[in-house]
């Protein structure tokens, strides 16, 4: 019987049957596309950038290469495809869905909830890898915008001030980026405390010594 190939560590042919040829079903229904984006961004979060793999994305979901490209085109395809995912889910889709949330003080809360359960590490490795991808740094790009774009909004219907609501959204986008930056141990109970000095800062009219243009 012929022994297929399989994805082991280092990406060589492997040494085991296939799952057709052991009687069980294909793996290419039983593992989603959501589930390669997923397994994706978990990589991402342990190894980094560098850590990456085809052999390590079908290690850890258990499937062989054939599985893959039922998927994917190719590992260019999919690399592209998993940052804009994650562009559209943990940015695009949220921001959509809190739009619908009149009131900008309990926005902002919700928001600030959304960034404390990102994926940090993960979005550590993929600000590392859009510093020399062109195509991850443009998606970079635009989730930061959003990112800012929303708190700016959120803050101008409290503030009623364009460099206050400015100030309040660079404070937040600069504290996330800050902090899944940072190399020393991350601290997500930390980062929870510094948000409220944030929002009580705005409850507390402390924007208001921004200084202006004048």
């Amino acid at each position: 019987m012929p022994r297929p190939r399989i994805c082991t560590a280092d990406g060589r042919q492997g040494l085991r049957y296939s799952r057709r040829e052991l009687g069980f079903p294909s793996m290419a229904g039983a593992v989603s596309r959501d589930a390669y984006f997923e397994t994706g961004l978990d990589v991402l979060s342990d190894l980094g950038y560098g850590g990456l793999k085809l052999a390590e994305v079908c290690n850890r979901l258990g499937v062989t290469t054939g599985s893959f490209y039922h998927y994917f085109s190719g590992w260019p395809a999919y690399t592209r495809e998993l940052v804009e995912n994650w562009m559209r889910e943990r940015t695009v889709l949220v921001i959509d869905f809190l739009k619908s949330e009149t009131d900008p003080r309990r926005r902002i809360d919700s928001l600030i909830q959304v960034g404390l359960e990102l994926p940090h590490s993960a979005e550590a490795a993929i600000r590392v890898w859009s510093s020399i991808d062109p195509d991850v740094h443009a998606i970079q790009v635009q989730v930061d915008q959003q990112r800012f774009d929303i708190m700016y909004s959120s803050a101008m219907e409290i503030l009623h001030n364009h460099k206050q609501a400015q100030m309040f959204a660079r404070w937040a986008v600069y504290l996330l980026v800050g902090h899944e930056q940072a190399t020393i141990q991350k601290d997500t109970s930390a980062l929870a405390w510094i948000a409220r000095q944030l929002t009580d800062a705005l409850d507390n009219g402390r924007f208001a010594s921004v200084p202006t243009d004048d």
